[in-house]
């Protein structure tokens, strides 16, 4: 669908702005909005709230980390329409949508930036922030080893502003047309989790029953195995390896080229996701190098953050790991690399590595408690057969995959395009708002 453009433009005299509607007026962020700093004084507020994805959504007080009470007493207060900003880790962090708006009075750590709206729609400030932030206009703005920034050094970003009208216009359009997006995304998502729930179970039945469905079968004496054939193993992962390291327990600084990094958002169950590589330089890969070499036919399996996923090396470029990914260097006499892994992926190896897993935020699956995760072990030539056969069987459910990923991300870039081109007035949705509601009434 085309929508119309305004009349007449002017140039914004901001780059990543480029030319707005003649009627807009530019205005520095301090003129439409107020810093807060209202403390949780006394434990007047109970709702927790934390920014994730760009969403302000709610925690339990309760289980926040093991905070005391009285930690919360250092939290600010924060109401419906406030507009929250988690403004640090800029260099090492450009992934993360750092703007929400709020939906509901609460409280929220103090290391974030909580704005009000004075001059300007609630709504589309949040919608127009959204848009700096996909655009990366934030990473360029921060000073400092960690890139973090406070409100004096955003208060002059400006802002192209429509009347409020227009404003309230833009936000409801918004709103009507990315609802719409989202739930065309949450279905393609829920596809996802079936073909992936599908593909674990696959897994899983291959390397603990099998190929051959008429093989005698014992009782593994692990809950999580089950009935095993009668002539495999059952044994833990720290029997199969050789070598079990990690990467460096810090945060080392990145290069715009050098040696790749990988950490554990890069590693998935039906591919690698290099997307927002990390690169190191070579004084520090050789010095991370001194702890282990990755290298072609390792298991790299995701010990930090989101544990329990495991990958073989398929290629030869060198590399280093974070602290949140393993390095198992597999005995070859005794299993094979790729069935390993397919192990590991499998429901019963999975549940273990969950339980193994300790931390409510920071979640860790220890290098000491991840070999004592249980697998059903055939002999060599089995696994090998196994591997082949998954290979086999799992293609068509890894192109759905990427055939639906591919989906949802064209859906996000529509969405993130439309954003920006409503609240910077390359589209004007003034007439569509107003159909809209005559054809609602």
């Amino acid at each position: 669908m085309s929508f119309p453009a305004y009349p007449a433009y002017k140039d914004s005299g901001v780059s990543w702005l480029g030319d707005v509607p003649s009627s807009w007026e530019r205005k520095p962020l301090f003129a439409l909005v107020r810093e807060l700093a209202d403390k949780n004084h006394g434990m007047q507020e109970n709702n927790l709230l934390s920014l994730s994805y760009g969403r302000i959504k709610r925690k339990s007080i309760d289980g926040s980390d093991g905070l005391l009470p009285a930690s919360f007493e250092t939290y600010q207060i924060v109401d419906r329409d406030d507009i929250v900003w988690r403004l640090t880790d800029l260099q090492n962090d450009q992934r993360s949508l750092r703007t929400g708006i709020v939906r509901e009075r609460g409280i929220i750590t103090s290391a974030y930036l909580a704005t009000r709206p004075t001059g300007i729609s609630p709504q589309f400030l949040a919608y127009l922030l959204r848009a700096y932030d996909l655009t990366k206009v934030f990473y360029s703005m921060g000073g400092g080893l960690r890139q973090s920034m406070k409100f004096g050094d955003v208060k002059w970003l400006p802002v192209m502003l429509p009347s409020r009208n227009e404003q309230q216009a833009i936000a409801a359009f918004l709103d009507r047309e990315t609802a719409k997006i989202d739930a065309l995304v949450a279905e393609q998502e829920r596809l996802i989790a079936l073909l992936k729930e599908k593909r674990q179970a696959v897994i899983s039945h291959a390397v603990t029953k099998g190929l051959d469905p008429d093989a005698p079968m014992k009782d593994s004496g692990i809950e999580w195995l089950g009935e095993i054939p009668a002539h495999w193993d059952r044994l833990k992962l720290g029997r199969l390896c050789s070598q079990v390291s990690d990467g460096p327990h810090f945060s080392p600084p990145y290069e715009d080229e050098g040696y790749l990094f990988i950490s554990a958002r890069n590693i998935r169950v039906d591919g690698w996701s290099f997307n927002d590589a990390k690169f190191i330089s070579e004084e520090l890969f050789e010095e991370f190098s001194r702890r282990v070499v990755p290298e072609r036919g390792d298991v790299l399996y995701t010990k930090g953050g989101t544990t329990g996923v495991a990958r073989v090396v398929d290629f030869d470029t060198p590399f280093q790991v974070w602290v949140h990914v393993a390095v198992l260097k597999i005995a070859k006499d005794r299993a094979v690399p790729e069935f390993v892994a397919h192990a590991l992926n499998s429901v019963g190896c999975y549940e273990q590595s969950q339980l193994h897993t300790r931390g409510a935020t920071n979640k860790d699956l220890g290098l000491t408690r991840m070999i004592k995760i249980w697998l059903a072990l055939p002999p060599l030539d089995e696994q090998t057969s196994i591997v082949s056969w998954l290979e086999d069987h799992l293609a068509p459910i890894d192109d759905a995959l990427r055939s639906t990923a591919a989906s949802i991300e064209l859906l996000q870039e529509r969405r993130a395009a439309l954003i920006s081109a409503a609240v910077t007035g390359k589209i004007d949705v003034r007439g569509l708002v107003e159909q809209h509601e005559m054809e609602a009434a």
